[in-house]
Protein backbone atom coordinates (compact mmCIF):
# COMPACT_ATOMS: atom_id res chain seq x y z
CA UNK A 1 0.00 0.00 0.00
CA UNK A 2 1.02 3.71 -0.59
CA UNK A 3 0.88 5.66 2.47
CA UNK A 4 0.41 9.28 1.41
CA UNK A 5 -0.53 11.48 5.25
CA UNK A 6 0.62 10.86 8.58
CA UNK A 7 -1.40 12.42 11.27
CA UNK A 8 0.39 13.20 14.51
CA UNK A 9 -2.04 13.10 17.57
CA UNK A 10 -0.63 15.24 20.23
CA UNK A 11 -2.61 15.21 24.06
CA UNK A 12 -2.25 18.12 25.78
CA UNK A 13 -2.75 19.02 29.12
CA UNK A 14 -0.98 21.65 31.21
CA UNK A 15 2.21 21.70 28.73
CA UNK A 16 2.23 25.70 28.26
CA UNK A 17 5.81 25.33 28.86
CA UNK A 18 6.89 22.90 26.41
CA UNK A 19 3.67 22.80 23.33
CA UNK A 20 5.17 25.46 20.88
CA UNK A 21 8.38 23.94 20.80
CA UNK A 22 6.87 20.21 20.45
CA UNK A 23 4.91 21.03 17.31
CA UNK A 24 7.79 23.41 15.95
CA UNK A 25 10.09 20.15 16.14
CA UNK A 26 7.00 17.95 14.83
CA UNK A 27 6.36 20.30 11.57
CA UNK A 28 10.57 20.29 11.29
CA UNK A 29 10.49 16.88 11.62
CA UNK A 30 11.47 13.79 8.56
CA UNK A 31 8.34 12.38 8.17
CA UNK A 32 9.81 10.01 4.79
CA UNK A 33 7.87 12.43 2.19
CA UNK A 34 4.81 11.81 3.82
CA UNK A 35 1.94 14.59 3.82
CA UNK A 36 1.72 16.19 7.65
CA UNK A 37 -1.50 16.90 9.51
CA UNK A 38 -0.85 17.85 12.96
CA UNK A 39 -3.73 17.22 15.85
CA UNK A 40 -3.55 18.48 19.14
CA UNK A 41 -5.94 17.72 22.01
CA UNK A 42 -6.37 20.16 24.57
CA UNK A 43 -7.79 18.26 27.59
CA UNK A 44 -9.24 20.72 29.74
CA UNK A 45 -5.96 22.44 30.65
CA UNK A 46 -5.86 25.76 33.03
CA UNK A 47 -2.02 27.09 32.56
CA UNK A 48 -2.26 28.72 29.16
CA UNK A 49 -2.26 25.93 26.89
CA UNK A 50 -5.48 27.06 25.16
CA UNK A 51 -4.18 30.34 23.96
CA UNK A 52 -0.81 28.98 22.24
CA UNK A 53 -3.30 26.09 20.62
CA UNK A 54 -5.34 28.99 19.52
CA UNK A 55 -1.76 30.92 18.50
CA UNK A 56 -0.61 27.83 16.54
CA UNK A 57 -3.59 26.88 14.80
CA UNK A 58 -3.48 30.37 13.62
CA UNK A 59 0.08 30.35 12.26
CA UNK A 60 0.40 27.17 10.97
CA UNK A 61 -2.24 25.62 8.36
CA UNK A 62 -1.29 22.24 8.94
CA UNK A 63 -2.26 21.70 12.88
CA UNK A 64 -6.31 22.08 14.28
CA UNK A 65 -6.77 22.10 17.66
CA UNK A 66 -9.50 20.28 19.40
CA UNK A 67 -10.50 21.26 23.10
CA UNK A 68 -11.89 19.31 25.90
CA UNK A 69 -14.05 21.40 28.32
CA UNK A 70 -12.66 20.03 31.20
CA UNK A 71 -9.41 17.24 31.40
CA UNK A 72 -10.91 13.59 30.48
CA UNK A 73 -7.24 11.86 30.23
CA UNK A 74 -5.12 11.01 28.11
CA UNK A 75 -6.81 8.19 26.96
CA UNK A 76 -9.73 10.45 26.07
CA UNK A 77 -7.68 13.10 24.47
CA UNK A 78 -6.07 10.28 22.11
CA UNK A 79 -9.64 8.50 21.05
CA UNK A 80 -10.80 11.84 20.16
CA UNK A 81 -7.75 12.89 18.03
CA UNK A 82 -8.13 9.61 16.72
CA UNK A 83 -11.49 10.19 15.52
CA UNK A 84 -10.45 13.52 13.93
CA UNK A 85 -7.52 12.06 12.37
CA UNK A 86 -7.86 11.56 8.49
CA UNK A 87 -3.77 10.29 7.62
CA UNK A 88 -3.23 6.65 6.49
CA UNK A 89 -0.98 6.55 9.37
CA UNK A 90 -1.36 7.63 12.79
CA UNK A 91 1.22 8.66 15.38
CA UNK A 92 1.23 9.45 18.91
CA UNK A 93 3.14 12.69 20.42
CA UNK A 94 2.99 13.73 24.07
CA UNK A 95 3.60 17.30 24.62
CA UNK A 96 6.24 17.26 27.02
CA UNK A 97 9.32 16.65 25.15
CA UNK A 98 10.33 13.58 26.46
CA UNK A 99 9.77 11.96 23.10
CA UNK A 100 12.10 13.61 19.98
CA UNK A 101 9.86 14.18 16.74
CA UNK A 102 13.33 13.11 15.09
CA UNK A 103 12.68 9.85 15.70
CA UNK A 104 9.84 9.69 13.30
CA UNK A 105 12.17 7.97 10.37
CA UNK A 106 12.89 5.01 12.49
CA UNK A 107 8.83 5.02 13.69
CA UNK A 108 7.65 5.39 10.39
CA UNK A 109 10.03 3.25 8.20
CA UNK A 110 8.62 -0.36 8.86
CA UNK A 111 5.38 0.94 8.03
CA UNK A 112 6.15 2.93 4.87
CA UNK A 113 8.52 -0.26 3.86
CA UNK A 114 5.65 -2.39 4.09
CA UNK A 115 6.90 -4.79 7.17
CA UNK A 116 4.69 -3.76 9.83
CA UNK A 117 0.94 -3.03 10.90
CA UNK A 118 2.61 -1.00 14.11
CA UNK A 119 5.68 0.27 15.37
CA UNK A 120 6.28 0.86 18.84
CA UNK A 121 9.44 3.06 20.03
CA UNK A 122 11.23 1.56 23.02
CA UNK A 123 13.12 3.41 25.70
CA UNK A 124 15.40 0.58 26.61
CA UNK A 125 15.75 -1.56 23.75
CA UNK A 126 18.87 -0.12 21.42
CA UNK A 127 21.35 1.57 22.50
CA UNK A 128 19.91 5.11 22.30
CA UNK A 129 20.49 7.78 24.21
CA UNK A 130 18.28 8.69 27.17
CA UNK A 131 18.30 10.32 30.63
CA UNK A 132 18.84 8.41 34.32
CA UNK A 133 15.84 8.97 36.41
CA UNK A 134 14.10 6.74 38.95
CA UNK A 135 14.75 3.04 39.72
CA UNK A 136 11.09 2.33 41.07
CA UNK A 137 9.58 3.66 37.76
CA UNK A 138 11.90 1.11 35.05
CA UNK A 139 11.08 -1.69 37.68
CA UNK A 140 7.55 -0.53 37.71
CA UNK A 141 7.14 -0.12 33.31
CA UNK A 142 9.55 -3.77 33.11
CA UNK A 143 6.96 -5.43 35.39
CA UNK A 144 3.74 -4.29 33.83
CA UNK A 145 5.68 -4.91 30.21
CA UNK A 146 5.89 -8.42 31.32
CA UNK A 147 2.68 -9.54 32.57
CA UNK A 148 1.36 -7.61 29.42
CA UNK A 149 3.57 -9.78 27.14
CA UNK A 150 2.66 -13.11 28.97
CA UNK A 151 -1.15 -12.41 28.73
CA UNK A 152 -0.54 -10.98 24.53
CA UNK A 153 1.93 -13.60 23.90
CA UNK A 154 4.64 -10.78 22.35
CA UNK A 155 8.03 -10.00 23.24
CA UNK A 156 7.61 -6.10 23.77
CA UNK A 157 10.31 -4.22 26.10
CA UNK A 158 8.49 -1.21 26.54
CA UNK A 159 4.12 -1.40 26.69
CA UNK A 160 3.94 1.91 28.67
CA UNK A 161 5.88 4.01 25.31
CA UNK A 162 4.25 6.99 24.09
CA UNK A 163 5.69 6.51 20.74
CA UNK A 164 3.26 4.12 19.14
CA UNK A 165 2.23 4.65 15.41
CA UNK A 166 -0.40 3.09 13.71
CA UNK A 167 -1.77 2.08 9.80
CA UNK A 168 -5.36 3.57 9.98
CA UNK A 169 -6.82 0.22 9.38
CA UNK A 170 -5.64 -1.56 12.55
CA UNK A 171 -6.59 1.56 14.44
CA UNK A 172 -10.20 1.87 12.69
CA UNK A 173 -10.55 -2.04 13.99
CA UNK A 174 -10.17 -0.92 17.72
CA UNK A 175 -12.20 0.86 20.29
CA UNK A 176 -10.51 2.74 22.99
CA UNK A 177 -12.36 2.99 26.32
CA UNK A 178 -9.87 3.96 28.55
CA UNK A 179 -9.69 7.57 29.57
CA UNK A 180 -6.23 7.85 32.04
CA UNK A 181 -3.28 5.77 31.28
CA UNK A 182 -4.73 2.32 31.17
CA UNK A 183 -5.12 3.48 27.06
CA UNK A 184 -1.24 1.64 27.00
CA UNK A 185 -2.25 -2.06 27.80
CA UNK A 186 -5.30 -1.67 26.78
CA UNK A 187 -4.49 -0.71 23.00
CA UNK A 188 -1.75 -3.20 23.75
CA UNK A 189 -4.09 -6.06 24.69
CA UNK A 190 -6.17 -5.33 21.32
CA UNK A 191 -3.91 -5.01 18.78
CA UNK A 192 -2.45 -8.37 20.12
CA UNK A 193 -5.57 -10.07 20.04
CA UNK A 194 -6.73 -8.80 16.66
CA UNK A 195 -7.08 -11.77 14.32
CA UNK A 196 -5.10 -12.14 12.05
CA UNK A 197 -2.46 -10.58 14.11
CA UNK A 198 -1.24 -7.35 13.03
CA UNK A 199 2.50 -7.20 12.39
CA UNK A 200 4.01 -5.28 15.17
CA UNK A 201 7.66 -4.29 15.12
CA UNK A 202 10.06 -2.46 17.83
CA UNK A 203 12.46 0.64 17.15
CA UNK A 204 14.95 1.54 20.11
CA UNK A 205 14.69 5.46 20.79
CA UNK A 206 16.19 8.18 22.65
CA UNK A 207 14.55 9.40 25.96
CA UNK A 208 14.66 12.74 27.91
CA UNK A 209 12.33 12.11 30.74
CA UNK A 210 10.93 14.69 33.12
CA UNK A 211 11.28 14.65 37.20
CA UNK A 212 7.92 15.28 38.96
CA UNK A 213 9.00 18.76 39.52
CA UNK A 214 9.11 19.18 35.82
CA UNK A 215 5.55 18.41 35.14
CA UNK A 216 5.44 14.71 34.92
CA UNK A 217 2.10 13.32 35.51
CA UNK A 218 2.16 9.19 36.12
CA UNK A 219 2.04 8.02 39.64
CA UNK A 220 1.69 4.80 41.52
CA UNK A 221 -2.38 4.42 40.98
CA UNK A 222 -1.85 4.90 37.26
CA UNK A 223 0.18 2.00 37.87
CA UNK A 224 -2.17 -0.22 39.68
CA UNK A 225 -5.01 0.50 37.06
CA UNK A 226 -2.79 -0.61 34.15
CA UNK A 227 -2.80 -4.12 35.76
CA UNK A 228 -6.46 -4.23 36.21
CA UNK A 229 -6.48 -3.08 32.64
CA UNK A 230 -3.77 -5.77 31.18
CA UNK A 231 -6.09 -8.49 33.19
CA UNK A 232 -9.73 -7.02 31.53
CA UNK A 233 -8.58 -6.32 28.37
CA UNK A 234 -6.68 -9.51 27.76
CA UNK A 235 -9.59 -11.79 28.77
CA UNK A 236 -12.90 -10.08 29.37
CA UNK A 237 -13.30 -7.52 26.77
Amino acid sequence: MAYKKLSVVIPCYNESSTLEKLVGKVLDADVLGLDLEIVIVNDGSDDGSTEICEKIEKRHPLVKTINHPRNLGKGAALRTGFGAAQGDIIAIQDADLEYSPTEFPRLLDPIITGRADVVYGSRFSGGEAHRVLYFWHRVGNSFLTLISNIFANVNLTDMESCYKVFTREILEKITIKENRFGFEPEITAKICHLVPRPRIYEVGISYSGRTYQEGKKVGWKDGVRAIYCILRYNFFD
